[in-house]
């Protein structure tokens, strides 16, 4: 038996299950990708997997902003991944439907895709257009004791959404309803927690959802204390979900 293939789009970013994700679209590759997914049926699923990119750069060498104008642009699916791409990428992502894939005039895209499930990266076919990647399923299990803390990731979180807001002068616009479905709640929080890449990585890999609530139970204690000490922090906006350009 074969293992599933993927069309990969790597990140600078962690999309988590049941979370949008909105594209912009402008690299050869991925509008080669955007291009093979809106040919698709009607009705079809519009697949591909997101992986978070290791050393934390999602634009190729030819892409704008590069030390060099003058080099020539590099090109192919594995442009500034080097030799061995799957080495540049975390191996566990997750699998995006893209509801949305909307051509620009400029021959790039804007898309709009859900995260539906996690999957590990087993390995990198560079040969096409694009980056696919062999892939296995990898199942949410719910874990011990998950709802119970799920309730108190809930209460830290309304707690650290308080803090932040103060720590940036706003308020918050009233009290937004949150679910209670733990496996639900771990995503959701991950997702709107100011944290870096390498940690949301850690919180979408975890072996089931109680331990990624516990996880997340000591960052929200942690990141809520140090912002009482320090209003100055963080550094950065909670996340809106930005368009990813790629």
């Amino acid at each position: 038996m074969t293992s599933p293939r993927l069309p990969l789009f790597p990140l600078n970013t962690v999309l988590f299950p049941g979370l949008v994700l909105p594209l912009n679209v402008f690299e050869e590759r991925y509008r080669a990708l955007m291009r093979d997914l809106s040919a698709l049926p009607e009705g079809a699923p519009r697949r591909f997997g997101v992986v978070a990119i290791r050393d934390g750069h999602e634009v190729a060498p030819s892409g704008a902003g590069m030390p060099d104008a003058t080099a020539p642009p590099a090109r192919g699916a594995a442009a500034g991944f080097g030799a061995d791409p799957i080495r540049a990428f975390h191996t566990v992502g997750c699998v995006a439907d893209a509801a949305t894939i909307r051509p620009r005039e400029d021959g790039g895209f804007e898309a709009l895709a859900t995260g539906t499930t996690r999957f590990r990266l087993l390995s990198v076919d560079s040969s096409g257009p694009y980056l696919t990647g062999e892939v296995a399923d990898f199942p949410e299990q719910e874990g011990d004791g998950a709802g119970a803390l799920a309730s108190g990731v809930l209460r830290a979180f309304r707690t650290y959404q308080k803090r932040l807001a103060g720590s940036r002068e706003r308020t918050l616009a009233g009290q937004q309803e949150l679910p209670e479905e733990p496996t639900v709640v771990s995503y959701l929080v991950a997702a709107a927690t100011v944290l870096d890449t390498s940690v949301k990585q850690r919180l979408l890999q975890a072996p089931d959802t109680a331990s990624r609530l516990a996880d997340e139970l000591k960052l929200l204690r942690a990141e809520t204390a140090v912002m009482g000490k320090l209003p100055s922090l963080p550094l950065v906006d909670p996340p809106q979900q930005p368009t990813c350009p790629n």
